[in-house]
C-alpha cells in the first residue's frame, strides 16, 4: 500500500504545467470571444447582479429597470421578490444590443 502511496506522490509532483490549446474549427462569434476574455479578466463572471448594478450601468430609473427584468429577451432569473441576472450573461445581452 505504501509503495502505491508513494507512485503516486510521485507522480504529482513530477507532474508540470501545461498550456492547454483549443482548436476551433469556425471562427469565435463576438459573443463566444467576450465570454472567454471576461474570464479571464474578472474576478467572478458567473456572480450573479441584481436591479441597482444594472440601474447604474444602464443609467435608467429603477422601473425602467424592473421592465427590463421581465423582458423575454433579458436572460434574467426571479427569486422570489429578487431579480438577478449572472454578470457574463448581462455582458452578452447587452453586447448583443448594441449592434
Amino acid at each position: 500500500m505504501e509503495e502505491l502511496n508513494n507512485k503516486v506522490i510521485d507522480e504529482i509532483q513530477n507532474t508540470e504545467d501545461k498550456k492547454i490549446n483549443i482548436n476551433v474549427r469556425n471562427p469565435l462569434t463576438p459573443q463566444d470571444f467576450m465570454a472567454i476574455e471576461s474570464i479571464r479578466k474578472l474576478k467572478n463572471p458567473f456572480r450573479m447582479i441584481g436591479v441597482e448594478v444594472v440601474m447604474q450601468d444602464l443609467h435608467i430609473c429603477r422601473s425602467i429597470a424592473y421592465r427590463l427584468f421581465q423582458r423575454d429577451d433579458f436572460p434574467s432569473i426571479n427569486v422570489g421578490k429578487s431579480n438577478q441576472i449572472m454578470l457574463l450573461s448581462y455582458m452578452i445581452w447587452k453586447m448583443q444590443k448594441r449592434t
